[in-house]
């Protein structure tokens, strides 16, 4: 730090010089912030996953690895899913797992083939909420294209599980133009890009919170739970070679997957928080709770960041899509400031939008 450093400097010298040391696990005990999204998740799987199983397509981490056998490209991603409750408006936890793993694939490129589903079921779980969700997984599997091909299930004793945990892994294909076009990840993006959002965020989260009852508040919000391969796909098909990477915005939100973008590229992201679409019930749920929409999870919206010059026909192709009526521009990327993601705010003032810090939420995904 030089003397002739401005205060702003200062500060993004400090945090640069915290972010280049070697992610530590400092608590004694695994934590409920370990498994938010935000920050505790990223040390978590930093400090001991990859350390651990360090590989390079392990190091990446993206939504899925991309392998490739005899000659082609798949994608392999995997997902464990433990909502409270298990149903909610517009969908659960059955539903949410297929689709949370079509997703992952979606956002790799990938078209998605096939699922494996494992339960761990709670001694005492009621028969016909097993049928129900079984019944939707089938039906969202169905609407997806895929087929759950293989599975395992595990019963605990009562009051060692919270009734049904779902592990979801998933096999996809790269082809058409996701095989043609470049390789989607953070090394593919550029300053001059553009950050777009496939429709209005957090509606997942606050329809999650508001169905476990314990919130004075109610809103007409349903989760907005959904297959994305189709609006993906058409992505790619109306800007080929455009399409740096996808990200779906699950936990820590669309602040959290932003930051990992920043990080993982070296480049800053500028956010127009005016341009982001959020729906007036989740920003008055979020406003009361004081949460911030842009760390509310969705399960059916995903980021997108795209060539500056081909962001008008990606919005185009997004808004022509059912699932992306509402899909906006809401950035940019620029050179500075390296690894962070800066909030232009409503009131004409900038902020840092840092990740996820702690665990806000209840168990949404």
């Amino acid at each position: 730090m030089t003397p002739h450093q401005t205060r702003e400097e200062q500060v993004l010298e400090r945090i640069e010089r915290a972010r280049r040391r070697k992610p530590r696990v400092k608590e004694e005990r695994v934590t409920l912030a370990h498994g938010a999204g935000g920050k505790a998740t990223q040390t978590l799987v930093e400090a001991l996953f990859v350390e651990a199983f360090r590989n390079p397509a392990l190091e990446t981490l993206d939504d899925g690895a991309v392998l490739s056998v005899d000659g082609g490209r798949l994608v392999f991603t995997t997902d464990s899913h433990v909502v409270s409750p298990l149903f909610f408006p517009g969908g659960d936890i059955g539903e949410l797992a297929v689709n949370g793993t079509v997703n992952d694939l979606a956002v790799c490129g990938a078209r998605p083939l096939y699922l494996s589903a494992g339960f761990v079921l709670e001694e005492g779980f009621p028969v016909d909420d097993l049928r129900r969700i079984v019944a939707s997984m089938a039906d969202a599997a169905a609407r997806a294209g895929v087929s759950v091909v293989t599975g395992d299930t595990k019963v605990v004793e009562r009051g060692k599980a919270d009734g049904c945990f779902i592990t979801t892994s998933g096999i996809g294909v790269l082809d058409g133009a996701a095989l043609d076009g470049a390789a989607l990840g953070a090394s593919a993006v550029r300053p001059g890009d553009a950050v777009l959002v496939s429709g209005p965020i957090g509606d997942h989260g606050v329809t999650v919170m508001l169905a476990r009852g314990e919130l004075d508040f109610e809103a007409d919000l349903t989760s907005d739970t959904a297959a994305l391969h189709g609006i993906t796909a058409a992505l790619l098909d109306a800007v080929p070679g455009g399409v740096r990477m996808m990200r779906d915005a699950t936990r820590g939100g669309v602040a959290t997957v932003l930051n990992e973008i920043a990080q993982a590229s070296g480049l800053g992201v500028v956010l127009d928080e005016a341009a982001v679409p959020v729906r007036p019930a989740v920003a008055g749920a979020c406003e009361l709770l004081g949460i911030e929409p842009l760390y509310v999870a969705c399960e059916g919206r995903f980021v997108a960041v795209v060539a500056g010059d081909r962001a008008d026909a990606a919005l185009a192709a997004l808004r022509g899509h059912p699932l992306g009526a509402d899909a906006a521009i809401v950035g940019t990327v620029r050179d500075d400031p390296p690894g962070l993601v800066l909030l232009r705010t409503a009131f004409g003032g900038t902020r840092i939008a840092d990740m996820l810090v702690g665990d806000p939420l209840p168990r949404i995904c």
